[in-house]
């Protein structure tokens, strides 16, 4: 880990978001210098799902060596953030630092997004960060070494970080552009910066979307504190930039990241925005419509073909890779599965053998097969049939194929996780 270097002592950052989670964690870290914290936060009072308030993390940022000043900072009330701001200046003497971390987030496709959760994106994500930073700006001009630091990502205009989670993806590539923005409306005057992990951060956020197990896919947040701690210490002329945790951690130095990970060895999951490498060894399924999948599906409790006379032929025709993998996996639906699961999942596959498929893990015995499921599904998911096979014989996993845009999640995603563990099962069958 990045060690502290003092550099941060007596300075004053006011950090959006602070009460849990990346913003507690910058807080902290900048506390061990002793710095001054403004948390300017929603949770007052304990929240029945997550963990924290501004008052817990006050205790924990003076525990670390720092000096805190809690304030209830909804970043949507412009009146709050204007008395936050005022009330640390007369606490402080001032502001050094800002970062925009408050953040809300909706995975969900345009039909999908209600009009409350578009405005909370908006007005949570772009306006609370152009609010915020227009409220500092003052009182960071008057700084000898000021930053704003956005959590938000590098603009990638790739059309598959915006097809699923549209107003998200904009709401987000907002903050960027105030990034963009006011590092040259403030060039030589206030530092302006964007900082973004390379993968998945656990987050009790992270643990509502993606549910039980997914943190083993994650690393800690100490990394996004490491990572902005050392672009705060910079001189004000690093302006700017989109920086990615890890890659700038490698510049200084940083050699050992399994510091970071919480689990140690185990693949890690890609953020948003940043286009990563997929498996590109599979080469593209051939040959197979719908009606033949339908055909063979008939298929699946493994009978012989009978041949040109009625006689039953020596050897079974082989199934498509589709139906050979469901197949496999009503094969090994087991009254445990179904127990552990209770959970229906509609695949919507397009392309060669595309059309409706199913694996019930909720009904007795459970079932897999072709058409739609024998009682509604909880999750639906759609993708090509080529990446089903791949993902279905780990070759692609469903996490990336997710994040990149492979595969849409509609329904339950908790139950979508543990579909995923049942994956690792069934790949040394398949």
């Amino acid at each position: 880990m990045l060690p502290n270097t003092g550099k941060l002592a007596g300075c004053t950052l006011f950090i959006t978001g602070a009460s849990r989670g990346i913003g507690k964690a910058i807080a902290l870290k900048a506390a061990k210098d002793g710095a001054n914290i403004v948390i300017a936060a929603k949770t007052a009072e304990p929240h029945p799902k997550l963990p924290g308030t501004i008052y817990t993390a006050a205790a924990e940022i003076e525990a670390a060596g720092g000096k805190a000043l809690p304030c209830i900072v909804n970043v949507r009330e412009e009146q709050q953030i204007i008395n936050a701001v005022e009330k640390a200046v007369k606490t402080f003497g001032g502001i050094d630092i800002l970062v925009n971390n408050a953040s809300a987030i909706s995975l969900t496709g345009t039909l999908e997004t209600e009009t409350k959760k578009v405005n909370l994106m908006m007005d949570v994500n772009v306006r609370g960060t152009y609010l915020t930073s227009k409220t500092c700006l003052p009182h960071l001009r008057k700084s000898r070494n000021p930053h704003i630091l956005n959590l938000s990502p590098p603009m990638n205009l790739n059309p598959m970080w915006f097809k699923n989670h549209c107003a998200y993806t904009i709401s987000k590539y907002g903050m960027s552009m105030c990034v963009l923005g006011m590092a040259e409306e403030f060039r030589g005057e206030v530092a302006v910066n964007a900082l973004w992990p390379k993968t998945a951060i656990h987050t009790a956020a992270m643990d509502m979307l993606g549910g039980s197990g997914i943190e083993k896919q994650c690393r800690k947040t100490d990394i996004l504190a490491d990572a902005a701690y050392c672009i705060l210490t910079k001189p004000k002329t690093f302006t700017g930039n989109f920086v990615i945790d890890e890659v700038l951690l490698r510049e200084e130095g940083v050699k050992d990241f399994d510091v970071y990970a919480i689990a140690p060895g185990h693949p890690l999951m890609p953020d948003f925005f940043l286009d990563v490498e997929t498996d590109m060894t599979a080469r593209k399924q051939e040959g197979y419509g719908a009606s033949q999948a339908l055909k063979e599906e008939k298929k699946l409790s493994g009978s012989q073909h009978e041949g040109p006379a009625g006689a039953k032929a020596d050897t079974a025709k082989p199934l498509s890779p589709v139906a050979e993998t469901f197949r496999v996996i009503q094969g090994a639906v087991t009254e445990e599965s179904v127990r552990t699961t209770q959970g229906v999942f509609q695949f919507e596959l397009s392309g060669d053998e595309g059309g409706t498929w199913y694996i019930d893990l909720k009904s007795q015995g459970g079932s897999a097969g072709f058409g739609k499921p024998p009682v509604a599904a909880d999750v639906v998911m759609s993708m090509s049939s080529a990446d089903f096979v791949k993902m279905f014989t780990g070759k692609l996993k469903p996490t990336l194929a997710f994040m990149s845009g492979k595969l849409r999640i509609k329904g339950n995603m908790a139950l979508a996780i543990k579909l995923e563990k049942m994956l690792t099962q069934l790949n040394s069958k398949l």
